[in-house]
């Protein structure tokens, strides 16, 4: 699953999922996808959950639950706003908490790339954040599609990579718990064709 969440977040996923872009949207809503993408060769199926950080104090709860159930997120600001990167910065800062990882896989997404002339937040700055965090940083158009497709697989691939090192995911595991098994362990499946990535 991925968690995506930020400023206008929703018209990136419309545009990756629908190849539409949504001029106008609820900023308080919150919309869940599932598509299937083919990375480096390999079958995946998205499930991504999208929430906007307007309203938050009304989706505390179920920010939170996207939080742990998310297993790679999509922290998304617009760079005409200068308040919208400290907001991604408080929900990184949770991300964290929750998970109880600081190797969560995460890409940073300075969106409305397309409205140059109304910058508020220098490019430099995009690239000083993703260095503090380790974390890579795309400059997006959901308008122009700019970069979309690119943050998904980039996000995908980290997800692929914790998962091949015997990462903890979060969320939905590949492991079933097996109630018959005397010794109560817990019984692995693999399906080497597809994945599940949970995105928030």
């Amino acid at each position: 699953m991925i968690a995506e969440g930020g400023v206008g977040k929703s018209c990136l996923t419309a545009q990756f999922v629908h190849n539409e872009w949504i001029e106008s949207y609820d900023p308080t809503i919150e919309d869940s996808y599932r598509t299937q993408m083919t990375v480096d060769q390999r079958q995946v199926v998205l499930e991504i959950a999208s929430l906007d950080t307007a309203g938050t104090d009304q989706f505390v709860a179920m920010r939170d639950l996207y939080m742990k159930t998310g297993q790679g997120f999509l922290l998304v600001f617009s760079i005409t706003s200068a308040a919208s990167l400290n907001e991604i910065a408080g929900l990184r800062d949770e991300i964290i908490r929750i998970k109880d990882d600081e190797n969560v896989p995460i890409v940073i997404c300075g969106n409305k790339a397309d409205l140059e002339e109304y910058r508020a937040i220098p490019r430099a700055r995009g690239f000083e954040v993703s260095q503090r965090w380790g974390a890579p940083y795309y400059e997006t158009s959901a308008r122009n599609k700019t970069n979309v497709d690119e943050v998904f697989v980039d996000l995908c691939r980290q997800m692929l990579r914790k998962e091949d090192a015997g990462g903890d995911m979060g969320g939905r595991r590949n492991d079933e718990y097996d109630p018959y098994s005397p010794y109560k362990r817990r019984k692995r499946r693999r399906d080497h064709s597809r994945h599940k990535c949970v995105i928030l």
